[in-house]
């Protein structure tokens, strides 16, 4: 095998040639990494919209789901203010909505409360309501005793109303002493007949 000499020259153009080599990876390293970068922004941009339409979307059906509440909140009251007052088997002289209270920690909302000298009625509305709303319900008596003391002796009555009820619902209200309130065309039906005081 034949020794190759190197000279001065040939040692130069290997490293000019490694050197182009270099320098041709490290331009396309450089064009990698800007495609790349530029790559990674248009997905984070793509998903920076993507969640503020989500947001968006989120909003409009948070408002519209409030809007129900709202409408289903303004029509149970409006019929017991226009003279369902007689419930339970009891006369109430005064009605609130949207009552809240926070004390020690403590927060609660009632949607509409009736109250007499001696019993309270609390009713949780609902535009649809659903068989787990019931534990919902249910609470309602303990935080009110807590939140407005001077009821702490009174008879509390509970009443889920609510534009629609499935078989079901209706069986757990029953089951729990619930008055079920309900809209029947441009009335509101109430049924009563298995409630207890709490």
């Amino acid at each position: 095998m034949e020794q190759q000499v190197h000279t001065f020259e040939s040692v130069w153009a290997t490293l000019e040639n490694a050197g182009t080599k270099i320098d041709r990876l490290a331009i396309q390293q450089a064009e990698t990494d800007l495609f790349l970068k530029e790559k990674f922004a248009e997905t984070d941009r793509q998903m920076k919209e993507t969640d503020r339409k989500i947001d968006k979307v989120r909003a409009m059906l948070g408002a519209w789901a409030k809007n129900q509440g709202d409408f289903a909140e303004e029509y149970f009251f409006n019929s017991f203010e226009k003279g369902q007052t007689n419930f339970f088997g009891e006369r109430f002289d005064e009605i609130a909505k949207n009552l809240t209270h926070f004390w020690q920690g403590l927060k609660d909302e009632y949607d509409i409360v009736m109250y007499n000298h001696m019993s309270v009625a609390i009713i949780e509305v609902k535009y649809k309501a659903h068989k787990n709303d019931i534990h919902e319900v249910l609470k309602k008596p303990e935080t009110f005793r807590i939140l407005f003391p001077n009821y702490k002796d009174f008879n509390i009555y509970l009443g889920l109303a609510s534009m629609s009820f499935y078989p079901e619902l209706e069986e757990a209200c029953i089951e729990h002493g619930i008055a079920i309130i309900k809209q029947a065309g441009e009335t509101v039906v109430i049924n009563d007949k298995h409630i207890k005081a709490y």
